[in-house]
């Protein structure tokens, strides 16, 4: 968690927060999605997560997936806008975020997808059958289920 959104949890305590949120759906020339395990749940997700203060969503995406997954990207496209109920999480130590997430396309530029080994234990690459099969969480399983279903 980074210090501005601990100092706000600080003051909130579990309370819901509204987050604004970056997904991003690298894809190879299969057109398989990467996806990523998490640590603390060790449920498959997207690559993204929380907007920091004065950072621009699409350096948000970018630093994202640097971090969980050690690869550079190139943005495509905005894919779409999401919030709503089946975008609220809460976290294993009760925290709640109401979150909004911009969903971006992408393709690997530099790097081999590898875990970060504190978030992200394991990195894969799915065709759109295997993901339905997947154990996600149920924001993602909300995202990629609408996501994919226009694409």
């Amino acid at each position: 968690m980074s210090p501005y959104f601990a100092s706000l949890r600080a003051r909130l305590g579990h309370d819901p927060l509204l987050l604004p949120t970056v997904a991003v759906l690298p894809a190879d020339d299969d057109g398989r999605i990467l996806l990523v395990r998490h640590a603390y749940s060790g449920q498959w997700a997207t690559l993204g997560g929380a907007i920091e203060p004065d950072e621009p969503p699409v350096v948000a995406a970018l630093r994202e997936v640097r971090e969980e997954a050690g690869v550079t990207v190139e943005i495509t496209e905005l894919l779409d806008s999401l919030g709503g109920p089946e975008y609220r999480v809460t976290y294993p130590n009760g925290d709640e975020c109401a979150c909004v997430v911009s969903v971006y396309a992408a393709r690997i530029v530099d790097g081999t997808p590898e875990p970060d080994s504190d978030e992200v234990t394991e990195v894969g690459w799915f065709t759109r059958d295997e993901i339905s099969e997947l154990d996600l969480n149920p924001l993602n399983e909300a995202l990629l289920r609408t996501v994919l279903s226009r694409a």
